[in-house]
């Protein structure tokens, strides 16, 4: 005999954006390549996804412009997002320029909300400059026919005196939806219904939630969010992406499932897509979640290496874990810097890092952490 169960109701059913072919990109070490990206595109689309975001643009010349191509030609730009960095107004016009050269339809804009990372990122905490940029950068994207996404990084730390104005102006604008980061894992499911709850009540609100599994609760909040009247919802395959990683797609759609009585999605292809997305990222047959992974504490990003408490939701000391660097081609003089810093190896590294990026293609982009980094800096002396 079996028990029936009855589904609890949400406001509504939520709309499934997929973010691993961009969230990875931000993920130490782990680098798709162009097939990679489109057979993960097909599959998200095959399975009900709404929207595949991928590739990340910051002005002329993108790295991940293979990567946005791929996903286009396989699911096509309508069914793709692209995220759009902000830092000034000239940077985002030619980042929009880059944008409109690939064909991008859907952008997301990244803008660090809470006093922390605005001040890291954008050099001033100001809750009006914040402002001022977004309406900016939403508006110089409306007019050239963009549907814009717009983020609040950092959003789950940001007070709400102050992310409810900044989420206002970017609607006023005429901003098309709005993300909300939960950037460091940071809030329960009960805290996180009345965050979204104090943005869903902006008039002609449209929001999404993107949160990050460092606690192991991106699903439970993701939920949470839906109860209280978000409309989407951002995930990625197995879980891929920065740090403690996101909240899990198959886990995400089976409880939508399971406690929702949600049957919209082909979950039959879910298993093929999480080998195809864990393959390709290097990660073996299963990514797992939480602060006692290798990877829950690795970066590429100088920026992160010299600012952990930014990104993390607890140090990594704590659970007996250990900050390191992970780079595979997206090698720069300032994290080359900081990897011979207190090695007693001193080389030009202006002159070192294509060096050593040459030697990376030419053996296929070997894992590099901060010793293989320090050993190659001898064989340049050598050279």
């Amino acid at each position: 005999m079996t028990t029936e169960v009855i589904p609890e109701e949400i406001p509504a059913q939520p709309r499934i954006s997929d973010a691993t072919l961009r969230d990875s990109a931000h993920m130490a070490g782990v680098e798709f390549g162009p097939k990679d990206a489109a057979t993960i595109a097909r599959l998200l689309v095959k399975t009900g996804i709404e929207l595949v975001e991928v590739g990340m643009v910051s002005g002329p010349g993108s790295k991940d412009a293979d990567l946005v191509l791929a996903t286009h030609e396989a699911v096509g730009p309508e069914r793709s997002m692209t995220l759009v960095v902000v830092r000034d107004r000239q940077q985002v016009a030619k980042a929009l320029d880059e944008a409109e050269r690939l064909g991008v339809r859907h952008i997301m804009y990244s803008i660090p909300t809470s006093e922390e990372h605005a001040k890291l990122k954008l050099g001033s905490s100001s809750p009006k400059f914040l402002q001022t940029l977004a309406r900016s950068a939403i508006t110089q994207a409306k007019e050239r026919g963009f549907h814009v996404t717009f983020s609040g990084e950092d959003g789950a730390r940001t007070p709400k005196e102050r992310l409810v104005p900044y989420v206002a102006a970017g609607f006023e604008a005429g901003a098309d939806r709005f993300r909300l980061a939960e950037t460091v894992a940071y809030l329960s499911p009960w805290q996180m219904e009345k965050v979204i709850a104090g943005l869903t009540a902006i008039d002609g609100s449209e929001i999404e939630i993107h949160s990050h599994n460092m606690l192991g609760m991106a699903v439970a909040n993701s939920l949470a969010a839906v109860r209280a009247g978000a409309q989407w919802i951002s995930a990625t395959v197995g879980g891929i992406g920065e740090r403690g990683g996101n909240a899990p797609l198959a886990e995400l759609l089976t409880s939508l499932r399971v406690i929702h009585g949600d049957t919209r999605f082909d979950l039959s292809h879910l298993t093929e897509l999480s080998r195809v997305a864990l393959k390709g990222a290097g990660l073996g047959e299963a990514f797992q979640s939480g602060p006692t992974t290798p990877h829950a504490f690795a970066y590429e990003l100088p920026g992160q290496l010299n600012h952990p408490a930014a990104y993390e939701t607890l140090p990594a000391e704590l659970v007996g874990n250990a900050r390191e660097l992970r780079v595979r081609s997206r090698l720069t003089p300032a994290l080359v810097k900081w990897a011979l810093d207190g090695s007693g190896v001193f080389v030009d590294v202006e002159a070192f890092t294509p060096w050593l990026v040459g030697r990376q293609e030419r053996a296929d982009s070997p894992l590099l952490d901060r010793d293989a980094i320090r050993k190659a800096a001898i064989d340049f002396q050598a050279a």
